[in-house]
């Protein structure tokens, strides 16, 4: 053999060997079979794994039932299908990460890991919940990839859970049915259940079952306290961090499953709204033949409903949590206040534009004012103090306020009072690109990319090494909480632990840099809170 051949050989055999322990390395076994990874940079992704059976046919609003075990090796390369969505659909992901069709077959999480952890590594564990309003979403946008993550030495789950109304559905056959069976809060079901799936099987990736950290935005911030409300969720989770999520009543409903729980916040109830969809959907009646025809609706008339009628409210107005009696037994805000939330540390915050609702209407100031009710001279000193603040930047700055800042320092205070860690932040840079379009500050989830470390361009422009250095920092707070519940570490600006006797606040700045300060927002938020506890809320 000449020494070509030779070389030839030896570098064959080289990539045989790497390639092998590559395949060796990216396969797990989990309690239903199986997996085959992929190994790209440093990081292995393991996609499209189920962690419930599809809720399809009589499965329909159910609570999620076991996978069924599979023989061989599943591959684990691409997206599971997303769940049935309206607005707010996920991004399509391109070429070999394309995403499926919207299915009602989604129930699937995705894992990513280093590729230098092994079975028993105990790395820290985060499990993201996307946001979309409860109506659109998913775990598989390149956005929340957890590439980045993992390349900092976590172990990253991102999941699907059902929406809109196959998420959130009530019936009253459907409440008779099965009546040792959760009913109507079907997304957190899913939720739970894919932190029941973490709990049983992510040691098999390297993480650690004992550390697992939840954190979402906006209807996944909202998860996230609903969670933290829930007994169901106890044990699942140790730390949380809720972006954008609110906690107050006033963002989280909670609706009365049936009419005898109706109040005047919420006057329908969840058996009501369901009744009123299969009467659309030309059903008749409330029994189990009923139940039957509303199952055998494809998913597409679930998801579309019958044509729009006048004086019929919108999918939000049907598709909120209900107030079930097993796994939402209150409400976040009740739950804060009565102390009888986990102790576990907490990172919550919102942005500086954080407008993702119009809650708070107003045609005139005066109109404006009113809402605050006995507190409108307060309010005039918050938002207008000397007059010359045009309407629609109270209305915005109110907007901002009273959906997403007060609630989060609120839940701040809340944890704080009962003895957990809590940190409260409020992200103010945006990116140096976008700063001529964003001009009132950092819109709702505009901290997500920054977070993940996905950051992309707009087109005809570039990051700057600014954007950039701010996406490294706030990645390491995250990653920070995540190991040991304390966003701190060496060459970081210190974030202090949220203390409600002070007015300070964690802010990412402008000019990219970032430390705690005495809020600007103070006045504004105190009245706030004020109009809200009242029962005179802004809205």
């Amino acid at each position: 053999m000449s020494d070509g051949m030779r070389i030839v050989l030896v570098c064959w055999l080289a990539a045989a060997t790497v390639g092998a322990a590559q395949q060796t390395t990216a396969l797990v076994r989990v309690d239903s079979g199986q997996l085959q990874g992929v190994v790209d940079d440093g990081v292995v992704s393991y996609k499209g794994i189920p962690f419930a059976a599809p809720p399809v046919g009589e499965l329909r609003w159910r609570s999620p039932q076991p996978v069924k075990a599979w023989t061989g090796v599943r591959q684990a390369a691409d997206f599971g299908a997303n769940c049935m969505h309206g607005r707010f659909g996920p991004t399509q992901a391109a070429g070999a990460n394309a995403v499926p069709t919207p299915s009602e077959d989604c129930l699937f999480l995705n894992v990513w890991r280093p590729a230098s952890a092994a079975a028993g590594a105990r790395l820290p564990v985060m499990v993201w919940i996307h946001g979309g309003g409860f109506v659109g979403g998913s775990g598989s946008s390149p956005g929340t990839s957890g590439v980045q993550f993992a390349k900092q030495g976590v172990v990253l789950v991102s999941i699907n859970y059902r929406l809109g109304r196959f998420g959130f559905f009530a019936f009253p056959a459907l409440s008779r049915e099965r009546p040792d069976e959760t009913k109507g809060n079907y997304a957190y079901m899913d939720q739970i259940a894919a932190l029941g799936w973490v709990k049983r099987n992510i040691a098999a990736f390297g993480g650690d079952p004992n550390n697992v950290t939840i954190f979402g935005f906006s209807a996944g911030g909202v998860s996230v306290h609903s969670l933290l409300a829930s007994p169901m969720a106890r044990g699942l989770f140790h730390k949380a961090i809720a972006q954008s999520g609110g906690s107050r009543d006033s963002v989280l409903t909670a609706r009365p499953m049936r009419d005898d729980g109706v109040d005047p916040n919420y006057p329908v109830s969840a058996e009501t709204i369901g009744k009123e969809f299969a009467r659309l959907m030309g059903i008749e009646g409330t029994d189990q033949a009923a139940l039957g025809k509303l199952r055998a609706l494809s998913a597409e008339e679930v998801l579309r409903g019958a044509p729009a009628q006048p004086g019929v409210r919108g999918p939000m107005y049907e598709t909120t949590p209900i107030l079930d009696g097993k796994l939402v037994t209150e409400t976040a805000e009740t739950a804060y206040k009565a102390k009888r939330q986990p102790r576990v540390p907490i990172m919550v915050g919102s942005n500086s534009a954080d407008t993702a609702g119009n809650r708070v209407r107003a045609t005139t100031k005066e109109q404006f004012f009113a809402r605050f009710g006995k507190w409108s001279d307060q309010a005039k000193a918050a938002y207008d103090p000397d007059g010359t603040t045009d309407l629609t930047t109270m209305v915005t700055r109110a907007n901002d306020d009273f959906g997403q800042a007060e609630p989060a320092r609120f839940a701040a205070s809340a944890f704080a009072a009962n003895g957990s860690p809590a940190y409260r932040y409020r992200f103010s840079y945006v990116p140096a690109a976008m700063r001529e379009q964003m001009r009132m500050g950092t819109p709702h989830g505009g901290e997500i990319g920054f977070v993940f470390g996905t950051l992309t361009a707009r087109p005809g422009s570039t990051l700057s090494p600014e954007d950039q250095a701010v996406s490294r920092m706030a990645q390491s707070y995250w990653v920070n909480f995540a190991r040991t519940g304390d966003p701190n570490g060496a060459g970081l600006p210190t974030w202090p632990r949220h203390d409600p006797s002070k007015d300070l606040i964690f802010d990412f700045h402008p000019d990219g840099t970032a430390g705690a300060i005495p809020d600007v927002r103070k006045v504004r938020l105190d009245v706030m809170q004020l109009a809200t506890e009242s029962g005179k809320r802004a809205d």
